[in-house]
C-alpha cells in the first residue's frame, strides 16, 4: 500500500501564476493524472487545518475542489462534513441572503479577512466515480464552496474583501475569536 505522505503537495502561495488562471474542466473523471491529483490534494488537505482545498493550490489547473468542513484551531465553530471531492463544480444562488464572515487560506498564510458570500447554495458536481451529484449548502459550508471555487476561477478571498479595514492577522483573529 502506498504511504499517503508521499502524496503530499507544496500549497501554492498568493503570488504564484497557477492561483490567477481559470481552471480547465476535467474531461474524464477515471483519467489516470485525475486520479493521481485527487490523492495528492486528499493527502494534502488531511495534513493541513484546513477545511477545504482546490486544485489550483497544489499546483494543477484542473476544476476540482474538496470540501471538508470540520472542527479545528483555525475553525473552531466548523460544523462536520466528510470530506467531498466535486470534479467541475457549479452552483446556483437559492437566496439572495448575504453574510459577512471570517475566512483564511492555506495559500495566503497569516492573514484572515470579513468576506461577504452567500447563505444558501444548491451545488452540482461529479464525484470521483463520475456520477453527477446535487447538494444544497448553508452558511459555513456554503462559504467554503465558494472560497473553493473561487480557487477555480483564478480568485482569492482578499479579492471579495469590501474594505481593507476588514483584514485582519492571524494574531489578531485569534485574540477576536478568543473574546467572542
Amino acid at each position: 500500500m502506498m504511504n499517503s505522505n508521499t502524496n503530499i503537495r507544496a500549497i501554492e502561495q498568493i503570488g504564484a501564476q497557477v492561483l490567477r488562471r481559470i481552471a480547465m474542466p476535467v474531461e474524464r473523471v477515471d483519467d489516470p493524472s485525475v486520479i493521481d491529483v485527487i490523492a495528492a490534494m486528499q493527502a494534502t488537505l488531511a495534513s493541513t487545518e484546513g477545511v477545504g482545498l482546490a486544485a489550483p493550490q497544489i499546483g494543477e489547473s484542473l476544476r476540482i475542489m474538496i470540501v471538508a468542513s470540520r472542527s479545528t484551531p483555525r475553525y473552531p465553530k466548523a460544523p462536520t462534513m466528510d470530506p467531498t471531492v466535486m470534479v467541475n463544480p457549479e452552483f446556483n444562488v437559492l437566496s439572495n441572503e448575504i453574510a459577512k464572515d471570517w475566512e483564511g487560506c492555506l495559500s495566503i498564510p497569516g492573514i484572515r479577512a470579513l468576506v461577504p458570500r452567500f447563505r444558501k447554495i444548491s451545488v452540482c458536481y461529479l464525484n470521483q466515480q463520475g456520477v453527477s451529484q446535487t447538494l444544497i449548502l448553508e452558511d459555513f459550508v456554503a462559504r467554503v464552496f465558494q472560497h473553493e471555487y473561487d480557487h477555480l476561477d483564478g480568485l482569492v478571498y482578499l479579492d471579495r474583501v469590501e474594505t481593507n479595514r476588514d483584514i485582519v492577522s492571524e494574531q489578531e483573529f485569534q485574540k477576536l475569536i478568543t473574546e467572542n
